[in-house]
């Protein structure tokens, strides 16, 4: 059975949630820790799905935030956090992969999100 919303304005349902509802969600570690906050969902043009989420992390107030990309697959929600859930140390965030050049330029390519899979031990989406 599909999950589908009767109304066009609703932004979620049992098994769906609208992308705008996504970014600004907070992603946890499982004792509750605060890692980061989803600021977007990249979504594969050609085949729908959704390939990863770039999460900002370790500013104050949006200044001096990092954004990484996660593979999709490794967050999973938590509706007792009300969160994305990933346990992963701060140590090991900052040494994951990232984009010098930041995320509108257009230079991720296969290899990049091969590395970024690699990294968090993930399936790709692909």
């Amino acid at each position: 059975m599909v999950d589908v919303a009767t109304d066009v304005s609703a932004r979620e349902t049992t098994r769906l949630i609208a992308s705008d509802k996504v970014e600004g969600t907070p992603v946890r570690r499982s004792n509750g820790d605060k890692v980061g906050t989803i600021e977007r969902v990249m979504i594969d043009k050609r085949g729908g799905k959704v390939a990863y989420a770039v999460m900002s992390f370790g500013g104050f107030l949006g200044i001096g935030d990092e954004y990484h990309a996660l593979p999709w697959s490794v967050l999973r929600y938590n509706e007792n956090l009300d969160a994305y859930e990933l346990n992963i140390t701060d140590q090991q965030l900052r040494g994951a992969p990232a984009l010098a050049s930041g995320w509108d330029t257009g230079t991720i390519d296969r290899g990049w999100e091969r590395n970024i899979h690699d990294y968090y031990r993930a399936s790709p989406y692909w």
